[in-house]
């Protein structure tokens, strides 16, 4: 028998005996159904640079809650509204971790001394009761309301200018830009246009933040290869981490040294942003947890990277999904004159009166959710749905899976606002997106769900009511349609930025 059909006869054997054994020791054990895996890569050649579309099409297959092994880190991925609410309700206290031990979060968050990525326990708690009381608050976000207006009206001053040019816009970037513009003068409101070099090095800094934490580093899944940098990730990181400390460095000791001479002459700060409220903290002996400078610096670069993608990406999947439903964008523009007008720009304090503009908003994140999965890792063993879940699993919850189940959504692929809408009357369904209804968690749920949820919706809905109200958009190709392939990242970018002529359609233009 020549060689090579000994090889095939021996690599088929031992598939097949894999199998058997995996299943075998899968009843035994009661773990989640699980495919074949391979030695050492476990379950990695089954992942592409879109994991949320890889654990969805493994789902159809093998059920609402599979086990695989990335490598030689153990993990469970839950893809329906049910075994959701398992994890993140009935067995919260054992899944309130986030699998932090990578080498880019390691390094960008000074150890883990964030609030993103901080293990759960005290110094978590304490910053998450200083998120919700102060720091992403409603008195912060009541009081950053002129920031946020003032930024909308930069926003479509460039529309209307390049519109009336006859010019293209870069919607992708242009969202980003508005989003990081807002996020800098809350957190450092120093950082405003008066120093445009600063905030291009910040936003860069964010841009690079987001693609390596979102970055697959095969040195973070195989074991024995953690001693060893293959893909250059240890050299980025040091670049990004004095690039950062740079800016920050500099703004926090010229901010102490204008609080000290404020208290020397006994002024105060008008308005304190962010930075302000940490070093408070961070000066206050009395205070339950003293933040160091480290904290500081990790804290803010967490908002930074939380802030900006996410609500730029979901502005963008709400521009696209309008382009290519024009029958919705037409009645949203109905919904918008009739409730705003065409005198003047629509406002945050008009959206309880937009309940269609609302809706908008709640399938957009349903279907193009900004954090595609939700990440935790199980802090003990925990029995959940009958399975038995390892301490240290790590556990991925599909929430773009689960915004496309048809058991909760009726023609789940559609674009649809009105699913949102009351059947009868003008009135808006219930369904909230703030974790109290698990197929609907693009926010995520339970502890350590967004912080920062109130303020995004302000941003999206305003920003994207804006372009809806102000804008005609001509799209060049595709018959007028865009494409809606997906690019791989921490969040859910587009593959392709939506580039179009911002037409106006008030006429005249209300002033800005």
């Amino acid at each position: 028998m020549p060689d090579f059909q000994v090889l095939l006869i021996c690599l088929f054997s031992t598939i097949v005996l894999a199998t058997v054994l995996g299943r075998k020791q899968n009843r035994k054990s009661l773990l989640p159904p699980s495919p074949l895996a391979l030695p050492i890569i476990g379950h990695l050649h089954l992942l592409s640079p879109t994991p949320h579309q890889d654990f969805h099409k493994l789902s159809i297959h093998y059920g609402p809650i599979i086990h695989l092994f990335l490598g030689s880190v153990p993990c469970v991925v839950a893809s329906t509204a049910e075994a959701a609410k398992e994890f993140l309700k009935a067995h919260e206290t054992s899944f309130s971790n986030r699998p932090a031990h990578t080498v880019a979060v390691e390094a960008l968050t000074y150890g883990f001394q964030d609030f993103l990525f901080a293990p759960y326990g005290p110094f978590w708690k304490f910053l998450k009761k200083l998120c919700m009381s102060e720091l992403l608050g409603g008195h912060m976000v009541d009081q950053f309301l002129p920031v946020r207006q003032q930024e909308t009206k930069r926003f479509i001053k460039l529309g209307y200018q390049k519109g009336l040019a006859g010019e293209a816009v870069d919607f992708g970037g242009e969202f980003i830009t508005l989003s990081n513009n807002v996020v800098s003068r809350m957190t450092l409101s120093q950082m405003s246009s008066e120093n445009e070099d600063e905030v291009k090095e910040m936003r860069k800094l964010v841009a690079d933040t987001a693609e390596l934490v979102g970055k697959f580093n095969i040195s973070d899944f195989i074991w024995f290869l953690k001693s060893f940098d293959l893909q250059g990730f240890n050299k980025r990181l040091r670049e990004i981490q004095i690039r950062f400390d740079t800016i920050m460095d500099g703004m926090i000791k010229k901010r102490e040294e204008e609080r000290k001479n404020n208290r020397e002459n006994g002024g105060t700060h008008e308005i304190k942003d962010m930075l302000d409220v940490l070093l408070e903290i961070h000066e206050d002996e009395s205070s339950e947890i003293r933040l160091t400078k480290e904290n500081i610096k990790a804290f803010i670069l967490d908002i930074f990277v939380a802030g900006t993608d996410t609500s730029a990406v979901t502005m963008e999947w709400g521009m696209a999904e309008l382009i290519n439903n024009p029958h919705v964008l037409e009645k949203a523009r109905q919904e918008m004159d009739a409730v705003v007008g065409k005198s003047r720009i629509v406002e945050e304090s008009d959206i309880v009166n937009l309940p269609y503009l609302q809706a908008i908003v709640k399938e957009t994140l349903r279907l193009h959710p900004a954090g595609p999965l939700i990440f935790r890792e199980s802090s003990r063993s925990a029995v959940v749905c009958g399975y038995n879940i390892a301490a240290k699993t790590r556990l991925f919850i599909n929430v773009w899976a689960i915004g496309r189940d048809p058991n909760h959504w009726k023609n789940p692929l559609e674009f649809r606002p009105e699913r949102f809408m009351i059947e009868e009357g003008n009135g808006q369904s219930q369904l909230d997106v703030r974790g109290q209804h698990y197929h609907l968690i693009p926010f995520g749920s339970g502890r350590r769900g967004c912080p920062g949820t109130s303020l995004a919706l302000q941003l999206v809905h305003v920003n994207l009511g804006a372009m809806i109200q102000c804008f005609q958009w001509k799209v060049d190709g595709g018959n007028g349609r865009v494409d809606m392939e997906e690019k791989s990242g921490i969040t859910l970018p587009r593959a392709h930025p939506i580039v179009c002529v911002p037409v106006p359609r008030l006429d005249p233009f209300p002033s800005l």
